[in-house]
């Protein structure tokens, strides 16, 4: 049975990646957690379930682009296939029962850590692109691709976290010569295997569940399309510090940071993310009074 208030839950959410870019995963799944009580092992399978869906729909953007690098595509397979269903296989080995929930609520909570430290470095190296020359031979370093591909599938395999938020921030540091929007099409399309490995492993190890599924799925995917309609208008420098905030506050929620202590953690969270802005926020601006001379 299909439940409204998740798939309005995935309409936020969808409106969110396709406005941003990040991840589904390191919103969708601490939302299931947090807000409505899904127990982290469903909530794990059923978003990755569900991202088979998903991540389809941005790949065949970009392969119709010509923005994706097949070249580092096929490299960052050889680690993530396995890897994403290995981490589902290393994910049931750490317990049963709450013992097991309790391992997934941590490991999201690190992955989602990560994350929000990823959004904040990504404009940052972006920036760095810039300077330096582009080529468009540039060639393949086989080992750190297949490293970035094992390290984002066995995330993804466990948390659900990390083909968008995670392995895009590596390939910028790695590749720095190819321009964003290749380096976006090529994570996207490569996430596409990473998560149908992983969504083998969940179906078969995990605990999906096909009405969870159903409802992410019925209002992610207006969502995304909306945000993705929306996305050359959104205030990027106020957006990305926003959701900082809100992952790394969900992610000391999920590693167990008291309630006295997140009101003293969340505005020095606020603070960097906001300070880390301001850059983005200058030449925003500036685009504008220059737009309106």
């Amino acid at each position: 049975m299909i439940e409204l208030p998740i798939a309005l839950g995935g309409l936020i959410v969808g409106f969110v990646v396709g406005l941003t870019g990040v991840g589904g995963g390191a919103l969708m799944t601490p939302m299931l957690v947090l807000i409505f009580g899904i127990q982290p092992l469903a909530a794990v399978s059923s978003d990755v379930v569900a991202a088979v869906i998903m991540k389809p729909i941005g790949g065949g953007v970009h392969l119709r682009h010509g923005t994706v690098k097949l070249g580092l595509v096929k490299w960052l397979m050889v680690g993530s296939l396995p890897c994403a269903f290995a981490g589902v296989v290393l994910l049931k080995s750490t317990g049963h029962g709450e013992a097991l929930q309790m391992h997934i609520k941590l490991g999201l909570g690190y992955a989602l850590l990560l994350a929000s430290a990823g959004i904040l470095l990504r404009p940052l190296l972006a920036r760095r692109r810039l300077q330096v020359a582009s080529d468009v031979n540039v060639p393949v370093k086989i080992l750190p691709t297949i490293l970035i591909g094992a390290f984002g599938g066995l995330i993804v395999g466990m948390t659900s976290v990390g083909s968008g938020s995670l392995m895009i921030v590596l390939l910028l540091l790695l590749y720095p010569q190819y321009s964003l929007s290749d380096l976006v099409g090529t994570d996207l399309v490569q996430a596409i295997p990473l998560v149908c490995s992983a969504a083998l492993g969940h179906l078969l190890l995990g605990d999906f569940k096909l009405a969870l599924t159903g409802s992410i799925l019925i209002g992610a995917v207006p969502g995304v399309y909306l945000g993705a309609r929306l996305s050359t208008r959104a205030p990027d420098g106020i957006l990305r510090p926003v959701l900082v905030i809100a992952l790394a506050s969900s992610a000391l929620k999920l590693i167990g940071v008291s309630n006295s202590a997140l009101p003293i953690a969340i505005p020095i969270i606020a603070v960097l993310a906001f300070a880390m802005a301001i850059p983005d926020l200058r030449r925003a601006l500036a685009l504008r009074k220059s737009l309106g001379s």
